[in-house]
C-alpha cells in the first residue's frame, strides 16, 4: 500500500483521475476523429461553425455541430467549390471513414424534395432542378437547413459516429470525390471526453467490443482464420462504391492489424484461363498454409499466401452453392443445388454423387461421419451418412418451410447442427432431434464453434428494408454455450450491418479472445475483442487483532482487461465509504488501533467493463495484553519485525508478525520482548530493572513508574500515559502512514 504521511486515511488522492467514464465515449470519440478526411481543416473551438475541405477542395460549413437536441436540431449547412456536373445529398449519416460511402442517412435519400432531414442539391439545368432539388449557385455554392435528430431511420448516433455530409446522389453512388464530412455530437455526448463512468453489470459478465475495423478486403463474403498459420483468410467480392480497383479475390490479411499481407485475384476459368475471380465460400484450411474455396460459378480452387494466382479446376453442371473438405485428403465435398458430389480437387472428377429430393447447403461433421443438408423450401434437413454416401435420415425444420435461408452448421464438440431459418436458429442433436430454438430480433446469417470454451457464436444481419417496422438496419453478435445454451456474453450491436448487399459471416479464436464479423454492405471486417468485468477469485474474512498488531486484508480479482483495486473503508457501519489514499494493491497492511474496531473494509475492483466489490469484513481490535504493552495502554513492540514485550505477569508477548484476513500470521512468534521490564496491574507499582528501554506505564486507577536507559524518560499517572497514548492513536488515525516496501508499519487505515 502506498501512502502520504500526514494525510488522513481515505480521503481520495488529489488529482486522481476518474478510472471510467459514460460507457462507449472512447470508441465513439475515436470513430469522430477517424472520420475527419484527410487533410481537412476543421475549426477548433467546438462553440463556433466547424468547416471541412473535401477532397476536391470542397468547403463545407455547419453551424453547431456540438451539444445538439437530440429530439430534433436544426442547423445551417454551407457549402462551396463543389462541381457543377455532379448532384449531391446533404444530410446526417452515420460516418464510415475515409473512402466509405456515409450510410445510413437520416431520412434516406431525398428524392421527393419534401425531407426536411436531408437536400437535394444539382447542378444549374439539371432535370431535377424545381420542386425536387435545389441547383448550385454560383463557384458550386448552396446554403440550406436540415432538421436532424439523434436517432431515426436506421440511424442511432448514440451507438456510432455521425456526421453532417455532402456525397454524390443516388446516380453516382460510387463517386467518392462528394464526401464531405463534419462529425457532430448529441447533447450528452462529448467527442473530446474519452471515456466514461459507466455502470456496473454482475460479476464476471463477458462481452465483447469493436477493436478495429479491416477495409482492405473489398466486400468479404466468407471468412477463416488458418489453424496452422494463424492469417486470416478472406474470400471477397468488389465493392464498386469505395474505389476504382476491382478487389474481388482471395485476400490474406493480418488478423492483429488487418494488413494486407496477399492478395489473389486470378483463378482458371471453364477454359483453364486465368481470370479474375471472387472467392464466394472458403471450404477450408491447407495444411501449414492456404485454403480451399470456391469461385463463381463451377470453381475450386486452391491458394496460399504468396501465390500469383490460384490452381483450380471448373465442374460441369451447375453453380456450385456450397463447399466443405471431403472424407479424404485431395477430395472436396460441393453441393451443387440438390446434387451432391465429391470430387478430386486436382482433376474435377467426381467419385461419389447423390442427389437429393431439394436443398443447397450443408454442414459435414466428419468426426461422426455425417453431414447434414438443409432444403429450406421444403423445411427439412437430410442426414447423409458418407461412409455409404445415402440418406440415413430426414427431419423437419420447425418454420423452415418457405423461410428464409441462412446457414447450416455443426458443432464439432458435440455433433449438434445449427440451422438459422429467418429470425431463428433451430438446434438439433446428433440424432436429428430437434432440441432448442433460438429466437432473435434480425435474420440469423452465421455461426462459428469454440471448442475450448463450449461457446457457440451467432451473427444476426438486419433485413435492411426501413419499410419494415422490425428493421432498423443493426445486427446482432449473440454467444451461447453449446450445451445448456445460456447466453454466454452481453448480446453486442453490430451497427450498420445489414443483409441487402450480401450475408455477413464470421470467425472465431481459438478460445474465444477475438471475433471478426463480416459486413459486406459496410465492405469491412469487424475485429472484435472479449472483454470480462471482474470477478473476485479471492475475497477478505473478518478479521481480529490486538491494539498495536499489523494487519493484512487480502483480495483478487480476475478480468479482462485486468482490474484495478483500491481499498476502502467505513467507520459508520457500512453506511458511507472512503477510500484509503494509496490503498490500490490486492493487500491491505497497516498497524491495528483500538479505535478502529468495529470498522468495516471492502476491495472495490474496476475495469473497461465493470465495477466489483468484494463483501465488507469487520475489524475488531481488542485492547493489548500482558505481554503485548505491560498494561492496557503502554509502548508497543514492533510488529513489523516480531519483536514483543514481557509483562509484569511474567507472561510471553504476543506474536510480533503480521495477522492476515486470510487467517495466517506472518513473522517471528511467541519471542520474549525488551528487558524483562515490569508494568503495573490493578494500581500496583511496577518497575523496570533499568537495562531496557520503557515497556509498562500506569493502568487503569493505579499509579506506575518506569525508569529507561539512556536518558529517554516518561514518568507520570496512569492517566497522563492513557492520554497521551489516545493522543498517539488519534493521530494514527488522522493518517500517518508509511510505505510497507520501505519496511516501516503502517499506522492505521483509518
Amino acid at each position: 500500500m502506498t501512502s502520504t504521511p500526514g494525510t488522513a486515511p481515505g480521503t481520495p488522492p488529489g488529482g486522481q483521475s476518474r478510472l471510467r467514464r459514460r460507457a462507449g465515449t472512447a470508441a465513439v470519440a475515436a470513430l469522430l476523429l477517424a472520420g475527419i478526411p484527410v487533410g481537412a481543416a476543421v475549426s477548433a473551438d467546438a462553440g463556433t461553425p466547424k468547416t471541412a475541405t473535401g477532397p476536391q477542395g470542397q468547403k463545407l460549413t455547419v453551424s453547431a455541430t456540438t451539444g445538439l437536441d437530440p429530439a430534433q436540431q436544426k442547423v445551417r449547412v454551407q457549402g462551396e467549390g463543389y462541381g457543377l456536373t455532379t448532384g449531391i445529398y446533404v444530410a446526417l449519416c452515420k460516418d464510415n471513414g475515409d473512402n466509405r460511402v456515409p450510410s445510413p442517412c437520416l431520412g434516406g435519400a431525398d428524392m421527393s424534395g419534401g425531407s426536411k432531414t436531408s437536400q437535394w442539391i444539382v447542378p444549374p439545368g439539371d432535370p431535377y432542378e424545381g420542386d425536387l432539388a435545389q441547383a448550385f449557385g454560383p463557384g458550386g455554392t448552396f446554403d440550406v437547413e436540415i432538421e436532424i435528430a439523434q436517432k431515426g431511420d436506421g440511424l442511432d448516433c448514440a451507438e456510432v459516429a455521425c456526421s453532417v455530409v455532402t456525397r454524390a446522389d443516388h446516380r453516382a453512388a460510387g463517386d467518392r470525390t462528394q464526401d464531405v464530412r463534419i462529425p457532430v455530437a448529441f447533447a450528452g455526448q462529448d467527442p473530446g471526453d474519452g471515456g466514461g463512468e459507466g455502470v456496473d453489470v454482475p460479476a464476471g459478465t463477458v462481452s465483447y467490443k469493436s477493436a478495429a475495423d479491416f477495409t482492405t478486403a473489398g466486400k468479404p463474403l466468407d471468412l477463416l482464420l488458418h489453424p496452422d498459420s494463424k492469417k486470416l483468410y478472406v474470400g471477397a467480392d468488389n465493392l464498386p462504391d469505395t474505389a476504382d480497383v476491382d478487389e474481388r479475390g482471395l485476400h490474406v490479411l493480418n488478423p492483429e492489424n488487418g494488413a494486407s499481407e496477399s492478395w489473389i485475384s486470378q483463378a482458371p476459368g471453364s477454359t483453364g484461363a486465368l481470370r479474375a475471380s471472387a472467392a464466394a465460400r472458403i471450404a477450408g484450411p491447407l495444411p501449414g498454409d492456404g485454403v480451399v474455396y470456391n469461385y463463381p460459378l463451377r470453381g475450386v480452387g486452391s491458394a496460399k499466401s504468396g501465390d500469383e494466382a490460384a490452381t483450380g479446376v471448373w465442374l460441369a453442371g451447375s453453380t456450385i452453392t456450397d463447399i466443405a473438405p471431403g472424407t479424404t485428403p485431395g477430395t472436396v465435398l460441393v453441393a451443387q443445388g440438390a446434387t451432391l458430389s465429391e470430387i478430386e480437387r486436382a482433376t474435377g472428377t467426381a467419385t461419389r454423387t447423390l442427389t437429393l429430393p431439394g436443398g443447397t447447403q450443408f454442414a459435414a461433421d466428419p468426426e461422426r461421419g455425417a453431414l447434414w443438408y438443409t432444403d429450406f423450401t421444403a423445411g427439412k434437413l437430410h442426414r447423409v451418412d458418407l461412409a455409404s454416401f445415402t440418406v440415413s435420415g430426414s427431419f423437419d425444420l420447425p418454420g423452415g418451410s418457405g423461410g428464409m435461408a441462412g446457414f447450416t452448421e455443426t458443432d464439432p464438440a458435440t455433433g449438434a447442427v445449427w440451422v438459422g431459418v429467418g429470425r431463428s436458429v433451430l438446434v438439433f442433436d446428433a440424432a436429428g432431434t430437434l432440441v432448442k430454438t433460438l429466437v432473435g430480433k434480425d435474420l440469423a446469417r452465421d455461426a462459428a464453434f469454440d471448442t475450448a470454451s463450449g461457446r457457440a457464436y451467432v451473427v444476426w444481419q438486419d433485413g435492411g428494408d426501413l419499410s419494415d417496422p422490425a428493421n432498423d438496419n443493426n445486427g446482432t453478435l449473440t454467444v451461447y454455450g453449446t450445451e445448456d445454451f445460456a447466453v454466454a456474453a452481453q448480446d453486442l450491436s453490430l451497427p450498420g450491418n445489414h443483409s441487402q448487399a450480401g450475408t455477413a459471416s464470421l470467425a472465431v479464436e481459438p478460445g474465444g479472445a477475438t471475433v471478426f464479423v463480416t459486413s459486406p454492405a459496410e465492405g469491412k471486417i469487424t475485429k472484435l475483442v472479449r472483454q470480462v468485468s471482474p470477478l473476485v477469485t479471492r475475497a477478505p474474512a473478518d478479521l481480529t487483532a490486538k491494539d498495536g498488531e499489523e494487519v493484512a486484508i487480502r483480495a483478487e480479482a480476475e478480468g479482462t482487461p485486468e482490474p484495478t483495486v483500491r481499498w476502502q473503508v467505513s467507520t459508520d457501519d457500512a453506511q458511507t465509504w472512503k477510500d484509503v489514499e494509496g490503498a490500490t494493491e490486492s493487500a491491505l497492511t497497516f498497524t491495528a488501533r483500538t479505535a478502529q474496531d468495529g470498522y468495516r473494509y471492502r476491495a472495490e475492483f474496476r475495469n473497461d467493463v465493470g465495477t466489483t466489490r468484494t463483501a465488507a469484513v469487520t475489524l475488531t481490535v481488542t485492547a493489548a495484553t500482558g505481554g503485548d504493552t505491560g498494561g492496557d495502554v503502554g509502548g508497543n513492540g514492533d510488529a513489523s519485525n516480531g519483536a514483543g514485550s514481557k509483562g509484569s505477569d511474567g507472561s510471553t508477548g504476543a506474536d510480533g508478525g503480521t495477522q492476515s484476513s486470510g487467517g495466517s500470521t506472518t513473522g517471528d512468534s511467541d519471542s520474549t520482548g525488551g528487558s524483562g521490564s515490569t508494568g503495573t496491574s490493578g494500581g500496583s507499582t511496577g518497575t523496570s530493572d533499568g537495562s531496557g528501554a520503557t515497556v509498562g506505564g500506569g493502568v487503569a486507577g493505579g499509579t506506575g513508574t518506569a525508569a529507561t536507559s539512556g536518558g529517554s524518560s516518561l514518568a507520570a499517572t496512569g492517566a497522563t500515559v492513557m492520554s497521551v497514548t489516545l493522543a498517539a492513536a488519534g493521530l494514527v488515525g488522522a493518517g500517518v502512514l508509511v510505505h510497507r516496501r520501505a519496511r516501516r508499519r503502517t499506522e492505521g487505515a483509518l
